[in-house]
């Protein structure tokens, strides 16, 4: 079974330059020039290898049956185009990968939602150069210094409080 020659480009190339990031294009417009360089050169060729003269070949060369032999061999030759074993599986795995970018936009939907609430809340407050600490303590309980409640050591932080200092490493300290 010989192969088809393909007389246009199945790839649709104002498409995927409307993909391509701005830093990236000059990258693309390379691999689009290589692209068209092969198939100027492919299609400079005939589709097909042009027809031996055999009876040229018969009238020049001395030994006898030489150019029938090789003639035979080579009419007898047939070298067959690959079968297509992945197109199947390409298909599969493009399937795949459609559920997964649906299930990536609607998930991102989701956290897009959440990040809006989160600005609106955000937007909502008093710009932290003019809160006072009860403001902050009103907009950030959970954050906020509770002496009463929860009192803490200067300066403050997480890291610098009693219950969660490591106190096997400043024992090798001392």
């Amino acid at each position: 079974m010989a192969a088809k020659r393909i007389s246009q480009s199945a790839i649709n190339w104002a498409s995927l330059a409307e993909r391509v990031p701005e830093h990236q294009k000059n990258i693309f417009i390379a691999f689009k020039a290589k692209h068209d360089n092969y198939l100027r050169r492919v299609m400079a060729n005939p589709e097909s290898a042009p027809a031996i003269d055999w009876a040229f070949y018969k009238a020049k060369v001395p030994v006898a049956g030489m150019v029938d032999d090789f003639q035979k061999q080579y009419t007898a030759l047939n070298i067959p185009y690959p079968p297509d074993n992945v197109s199947g599986q390409i298909d599969t795995l493009e399937k795949e990968i459609k559920s997964d970018i649906a299930k990536f936009k609607v998930e991102s939907s989701a956290r897009i939602e959440e990040y809006k609430k989160q600005l609106a809340h955000l937007s909502s407050l008093i710009p932290f150069d003019q809160m006072t600490m009860e403001d902050y303590r009103d907009a950030y309980p959970e954050q906020a210094l509770d002496p009463i409640n929860r009192p803490t050591f200067w300066p403050h932080g997480f890291e610098d409080q009693l219950e969660n200092k490591d106190w096997s490493k400043e024992e090798e300290h001392h």
